[in-house]
């Protein structure tokens, strides 16, 4: 009987260890604000997610909540702040971030390949720099989402060198650096420029308001600004990309191996959207290819390239944009120099993997 007895217990005490393993609850859980609605990013922000829970072994918890459902994005970034949201996506805007203009100053980065390798932890260029920046408002880079490069689009010819934006009349945004490259790029040719917000593009495009604008792939299809516009030349202009931040003070909390786990995790979501993304960038040219006759890619070379990028004058954008910031944080060290070095050597090890 003892020994039936010490078997049954055996048995009990099995089942209990093994339902408590299979149970355990997360010693963290923590909330992802997504402020906008966007349903490519979030299967890369969903994958950093699982990804965690798997190299935590369940100890994080994470729930997305995509379509600003935590707030606006200013909203959300606050929460971030503040510790009342963990996790958040989010665009660096300078009036949020003060040195959120080194995530995508123009003639940085123009390519996918050339942001995987700048926007890579640990060591990429932008990582580096961004998360010297975010850190300053009490947050910490975990990854980025690329989304793809800007060009020119317009309605009278196509843009082959920066002659051809002779008297016309450009849409540009408060996003100062654009502006101030696009104002290199079309001096001398007469070109003028006029602020108008981002959802009035497509009537002010339909009405002759304005003759062109900055543009990016998705919009073509997804805003319908194919159907408004004749022109487009790509990689013209900045990168469109996201950061992924947690807050500061939790980050400096956790275990180190917590901290590795989502480095790791990160890097593998970073890689599956530009994956993701590039792919999808392919698809959006193959249907403005096929299904706009009336629409017209202008495909440029690395030298015709090099000509815009000349006229551009980006050191003396970054003498008026970045310089003031960067030399606050590093003083006397000459960063504006040395970070435009590194992304010329990006573009160079990027054009290179595809030869």
């Amino acid at each position: 009987m003892c020994k039936r007895i010490r078997c049954i217990l055996l048995a009990v005490l099995l089942v209990c260890v093994v339902t408590g393993i299979a149970g355990a609850a997360p010693k963290y859980k923590w909330s992802f604000a997504q402020p906008w609605s966007r349903p490519l990013a979030d299967k890369g922000y969903q994958l950093f997610i699982d990804k965690v829970k798997e190299y935590t072994n369940g100890d994080i918890e994470i729930t997305l909540h995509s379509n600003g459902l935590l707030g606006t994005h200013d909203e959300s970034l606050h929460g971030v702040r503040d510790g009342s949201v963990e996790i958040g996506t989010f665009s660096p805007y300078v009036n949020l971030v003060p040195g959120g203009m080194m995530n995508w100053m123009p003639w940085t980065v123009s390519t996918f390949d050339e942001a995987r390798i700048a926007y890579a932890w640990p060591n990429g260029v932008l990582f580096k720099v961004m998360q010297v920046a975010w850190r300053e408002i009490n947050a910490e880079l975990l990854f980025s989402c690329s989304q793809g490069s800007y060009g020119l689009a317009n309605n009278v010819r196509p843009l082959q060198k920066p002659d051809d934006l002779k008297n016309l009349k450009m849409r540009v945004s408060s996003s100062l650096a654009s502006v101030r490259t696009l104002e290199n790029m079309g001096a001398g040719t007469g070109m003028s420029m006029e602020t108008i917000p981002w959802a009035e593009i497509y009537n002010a495009l339909s009405r002759g308001v304005v003759d062109g604008c900055w543009d990016m792939w998705p919009s073509m299809i997804d805003e319908r600004h194919v159907e408004v516009i004749k022109y487009y030349t790509h990689g013209l202009l900045n990168w469109d990309a996201n950061n992924v931040i947690i807050n500061k003070d939790l980050w400096d909390s956790l275990d180190p191996k917590y901290q590795e786990a989502l480095y790791k995790a990160g890097a593998e979501a970073e890689q599956y959207l530009d994956d993701l993304y590039e792919a999808e960038e392919k698809n959006y040219i193959k249907k403005l290819e096929t299904e706009y006759p009336n629409f017209t890619i202008t495909w440029l070379t690395p030298e015709e390239k090099d000509v815009w990028r000349e006229k551009a004058n980006m050191p003396a954008v970054w003498a008026e944009i970045c310089d003031p910031w960067l030399e606050k944080v590093w003083p006397g060290q000459k960063m504006g120099e040395k970070i435009r070095s590194e992304l010329d050597a990006v573009r160079e090890q990027a054009l290179a993997k595809k030869k």
